[in-house]
């Protein structure tokens, strides 16, 4: 058989019952990078999309299941946002999907109907909550790349990046290692998609692209915590990053944060600092994390700071250190 003729004759009788169930129902259904998608919103949707924590993960699904059995299912339970589900070339679902509740409540009720459910004699399916990666990691990059190049870069080829840090390569020599963070769980994958097709031509033939792993993450934040080894003076055990030196001008930056959150209504941010470390030499080592109502993802990392002698703590210190960081990932020129 030609191949087209071969996936059109994948799972005919299920193919045919969802054509039908979309002619009936007046339900559109759009394929596009591999998934098909439902609503997003649907029809009669009004306002904006619904807050985190109401999306759920459908897994172990017969992949000779469609829509036309799982809208209406999980739909039972509460009203959808958005169904997506995986597909493979030959037009069998890829065993997993994604549904988006109109509230949290509805993700809940999901959760505690359908987990172990039987869609069929024999087959529970898996319903747990999303855990909406955003991180994707890109090794592999040639040594030469700068930071700027591959943002323009990415810019150009995907959608909704929202940083890029470059770092040495843990596995391979004589090459980097990015981080990429994305605004949301669906541009991410969309873009790993993109650039595992090969549209990325910045490394050599070795470049992974893979959701950003746990435990390299927190390898990588260890290397920025600790200060390299050519600013480790003479008989001196432990030396700090120099930090940015913030001109008078900057001493309003947690004002100005304020200022430009407001301005795109995206709430007042939160800050949270941790102090992880007392330098022999009077320095603190601060973690932070800041959150900003409006803002998908929060801001974290860590800093080092010096109380400047005029009554500021340390906290306040690592503040307006952590605001100027914001305002630059904000986009904000300074």
């Amino acid at each position: 058989l030609p191949p087209q003729t071969w996936t059109n004759s994948v799972n005919q009788a299920s193919k045919t019952a969802l054509l039908a169930w979309e002619k009936e129902t007046g339900i559109e259904l759009v394929q596009v990078n591999g998934q098909r998608r439902y609503g997003g919103p649907p029809p009669g949707w009004v306002g904006g999309p619904p807050p985190a924590g109401t999306e759920v993960y459908i897994g172990k699904l017969p992949q000779d299941m469609y829509e036309d059995t799982l809208i209406p299912l999980f739909q039972s339970v509460g009203k959808l946002y958005e169904f997506r589900l995986m597909m493979t070339f030959s037009g069998l679902n890829r065993g997993f999907a994604y549904a988006r509740y109109s509230t949290q409540r509805g993700a809940r009720d999901a959760i505690a109907t359908f987990n172990h459910f039987q869609v069929r004699r024999g087959c529970a399916i898996v319903v747990c909550r999303s855990t909406q990666k955003r991180e994707l990691s890109v090794d592999g990059l040639a040594a030469s790349v700068s930071r700027w190049e591959l943002e323009a870069t990415l810019q150009r080829l995907t959608e909704g990046v929202l940083s890029v840090t470059l770092h040495a390569s843990p596995c391979q020599r004589q090459a980097k290692l990015a981080v990429l963070k994305y605004s949301s769980h669906q541009a991410a994958a969309v873009a790993k998609k993109a650039l595992m097709e090969g549209n990325l031509r910045l490394g050599g033939s070795g470049l992974r692209v893979e959701w950003l792993h746990r435990d390299l993450k927190q390898k990588l934040q260890l290397w920025e915590e600790r200060p390299p080894s050519s600013q480790v003076p003479e008989g001196k055990s432990l030396a700090v990053p120099k930090p940015l030196a913030l001109p008078p001008v900057l001493q309003d930056v947690l004002d100005r944060l304020n200022t430009l959150c407001w301005r795109q209504c995206l709430g007042t941010p939160l800050f949270l600092t941790k102090c992880v470390q007392v330098n022999p030499n009077g320095w603190l080592h601060f973690w932070y994390q800041v959150v900003i109502p409006g803002y998908p993802v929060p801001f974290s990392g860590f800093t080092w700071v010096r109380p400047d002698g005029q009554g500021r703590s340390g906290h306040e210190e690592a503040k307006v250190a952590v605001a100027l960081h914001v305002l630059r990932m904000l986009g904000e020129s300074l």
